[in-house]
Protein backbone atom coordinates (compact mmCIF):
# COMPACT_ATOMS: atom_id res chain seq x y z
CA UNK A 1 0.00 0.00 0.00
CA UNK A 2 1.47 3.23 -1.09
CA UNK A 3 2.19 5.86 2.32
CA UNK A 4 0.75 9.01 -0.76
CA UNK A 5 -2.91 9.79 -1.44
CA UNK A 6 -3.85 10.02 -5.32
CA UNK A 7 -7.57 10.81 -6.20
CA UNK A 8 -8.97 7.89 -8.38
CA UNK A 9 -9.33 10.09 -11.48
CA UNK A 10 -5.63 10.97 -11.06
CA UNK A 11 -3.03 9.37 -13.77
CA UNK A 12 0.47 8.27 -12.48
CA UNK A 13 2.93 7.08 -15.14
CA UNK A 14 5.27 4.21 -14.71
CA UNK A 15 8.43 5.11 -13.36
CA UNK A 16 7.65 7.92 -10.95
CA UNK A 17 9.13 8.46 -7.35
CA UNK A 18 6.26 9.81 -4.83
CA UNK A 19 7.26 10.79 -1.06
CA UNK A 20 5.44 10.01 1.70
CA UNK A 21 2.43 11.79 2.74
CA UNK A 22 1.91 13.63 -1.00
CA UNK A 23 -1.75 14.15 -1.63
CA UNK A 24 -2.44 14.16 -6.02
CA UNK A 25 -5.94 15.44 -6.34
CA UNK A 26 -8.52 15.55 -9.13
CA UNK A 27 -7.69 15.14 -12.35
CA UNK A 28 -3.70 15.22 -12.44
CA UNK A 29 -0.92 13.33 -14.47
CA UNK A 30 2.63 13.18 -12.92
CA UNK A 31 4.57 11.67 -16.08
CA UNK A 32 7.22 8.95 -16.73
CA UNK A 33 10.51 9.67 -14.87
CA UNK A 34 8.83 12.41 -12.65
CA UNK A 35 9.71 12.71 -8.98
CA UNK A 36 8.09 14.29 -5.88
CA UNK A 37 9.12 14.66 -2.64
CA UNK A 38 7.48 13.58 1.09
CA UNK A 39 4.63 15.98 1.91
CA UNK A 40 3.54 17.97 -1.27
CA UNK A 41 -0.15 18.50 -2.63
CA UNK A 42 -0.84 19.29 -5.42
CA UNK A 43 -4.52 20.53 -6.48
CA UNK A 44 -6.78 20.09 -8.92
CA UNK A 45 -5.85 19.60 -12.87
CA UNK A 46 -1.54 19.61 -12.19
CA UNK A 47 0.87 18.41 -14.79
CA UNK A 48 3.67 17.29 -13.89
CA UNK A 49 6.29 16.02 -16.98
CA UNK A 50 8.66 13.65 -17.93
CA UNK A 51 11.66 13.75 -15.51
CA UNK A 52 10.60 17.15 -13.15
CA UNK A 53 12.07 16.89 -9.70
CA UNK A 54 9.62 18.54 -6.91
CA UNK A 55 11.55 18.12 -3.31
CA UNK A 56 9.47 17.80 -0.09
CA UNK A 57 6.66 20.21 1.29
CA UNK A 58 5.61 21.84 -2.39
CA UNK A 59 1.94 23.37 -2.87
CA UNK A 60 0.90 23.19 -6.58
CA UNK A 61 -2.08 24.98 -6.76
CA UNK A 62 -4.83 24.18 -9.50
CA UNK A 63 -4.56 24.10 -12.90
CA UNK A 64 -0.52 24.35 -13.15
CA UNK A 65 1.68 22.37 -15.51
CA UNK A 66 4.95 21.72 -14.52
CA UNK A 67 7.09 21.20 -17.75
CA UNK A 68 10.12 19.54 -18.34
CA UNK A 69 13.45 21.87 -17.65
CA UNK A 70 12.01 22.78 -14.87
CA UNK A 71 12.79 21.60 -10.93
CA UNK A 72 11.22 22.96 -7.58
CA UNK A 73 13.43 22.63 -4.35
CA UNK A 74 11.78 22.35 -0.93
CA UNK A 75 8.84 24.12 -0.10
CA UNK A 76 7.82 26.26 -3.34
CA UNK A 77 4.37 27.24 -3.36
CA UNK A 78 3.17 27.54 -6.98
CA UNK A 79 -0.46 29.72 -7.43
CA UNK A 80 -3.31 29.12 -8.62
CA UNK A 81 -3.03 28.84 -12.59
CA UNK A 82 0.96 30.46 -12.85
CA UNK A 83 2.22 29.13 -15.71
CA UNK A 84 6.22 27.57 -16.65
CA UNK A 85 7.57 27.40 -19.96
CA UNK A 86 10.60 25.17 -21.35
CA UNK A 87 10.91 26.92 -24.54
CA UNK A 88 12.12 30.34 -25.79
CA UNK A 89 11.22 29.71 -29.59
CA UNK A 90 8.93 27.14 -29.77
CA UNK A 91 7.07 25.78 -33.22
CA UNK A 92 4.03 23.29 -33.54
CA UNK A 93 5.99 22.50 -37.14
CA UNK A 94 9.62 22.49 -35.58
CA UNK A 95 9.83 21.11 -32.02
CA UNK A 96 13.26 20.91 -30.79
CA UNK A 97 12.47 18.22 -28.03
CA UNK A 98 14.49 17.54 -24.73
CA UNK A 99 17.75 19.21 -25.89
CA UNK A 100 16.38 22.42 -26.47
CA UNK A 101 14.45 23.46 -23.61
CA UNK A 102 15.55 25.59 -21.23
CA UNK A 103 16.30 24.80 -17.88
CA UNK A 104 14.34 27.08 -14.89
CA UNK A 105 15.28 26.49 -11.17
CA UNK A 106 13.14 27.64 -8.52
CA UNK A 107 14.72 27.30 -4.97
CA UNK A 108 13.83 26.58 -1.82
CA UNK A 109 10.96 28.38 0.05
CA UNK A 110 10.06 30.73 -3.30
CA UNK A 111 6.46 31.73 -3.91
CA UNK A 112 4.75 32.06 -7.07
CA UNK A 113 1.78 33.96 -7.38
CA UNK A 114 -2.03 33.38 -8.98
CA UNK A 115 -1.35 33.27 -13.00
CA UNK A 116 2.37 34.69 -13.21
CA UNK A 117 4.52 33.57 -15.74
CA UNK A 118 7.81 32.04 -15.30
CA UNK A 119 9.80 32.31 -19.00
CA UNK A 120 12.12 29.28 -18.92
CA UNK A 121 15.99 29.83 -18.52
CA UNK A 122 16.16 31.63 -15.06
CA UNK A 123 16.68 31.00 -11.49
CA UNK A 124 14.19 32.09 -8.73
CA UNK A 125 16.42 32.29 -5.68
CA UNK A 126 15.61 31.20 -2.10
CA UNK A 127 12.60 32.46 -0.44
CA UNK A 128 11.48 35.09 -3.28
CA UNK A 129 8.33 36.19 -3.91
CA UNK A 130 6.68 36.45 -7.46
CA UNK A 131 3.51 38.37 -7.77
CA UNK A 132 0.33 37.38 -9.01
CA UNK A 133 0.19 38.15 -12.73
CA UNK A 134 4.34 39.12 -12.77
CA UNK A 135 5.91 37.57 -16.17
CA UNK A 136 9.61 37.05 -14.62
CA UNK A 137 12.08 37.19 -17.75
CA UNK A 138 15.42 37.45 -15.46
CA UNK A 139 17.24 35.63 -12.49
CA UNK A 140 15.67 36.61 -9.34
CA UNK A 141 17.20 37.10 -5.96
CA UNK A 142 16.84 35.18 -3.02
CA UNK A 143 14.13 37.35 -0.67
CA UNK A 144 13.42 39.25 -3.69
CA UNK A 145 9.72 40.31 -4.36
CA UNK A 146 9.21 40.99 -8.00
CA UNK A 147 5.87 42.26 -9.37
CA UNK A 148 4.55 43.63 -13.12
CA UNK A 149 5.20 42.72 -16.67
CA UNK A 150 7.95 42.53 -16.95
CA UNK A 151 8.89 41.50 -13.49
CA UNK A 152 10.95 44.00 -11.31
CA UNK A 153 11.62 43.84 -8.07
CA UNK A 154 9.73 46.22 -5.54
CA UNK A 155 11.16 45.51 -1.88
CA UNK A 156 12.37 42.48 -0.10
CA UNK A 157 10.49 39.69 1.95
CA UNK A 158 11.64 37.60 4.80
CA UNK A 159 11.23 33.66 5.16
CA UNK A 160 7.35 34.41 6.09
CA UNK A 161 6.95 36.30 3.14
CA UNK A 162 6.88 39.60 5.51
CA UNK A 163 7.56 42.91 3.31
CA UNK A 164 11.32 43.87 5.23
CA UNK A 165 12.15 46.96 2.52
CA UNK A 166 11.59 48.58 -0.58
CA UNK A 167 14.22 48.31 -2.88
Amino acid sequence: MADYFVHESSYIDEDVEIGKGTKIWHFCHIQKGARVGNNCSFGQNVNVSNNVKIGNGVKVQNNVSIYEGVELEDYVFCGPSMVFTNDLTPRAKYPKGTAGYKKTLVKEGASIGANATIVCGHTIGRYAMIAAGAVVTKDVPDYALMAGVPARQIGWVDERGILSSNV
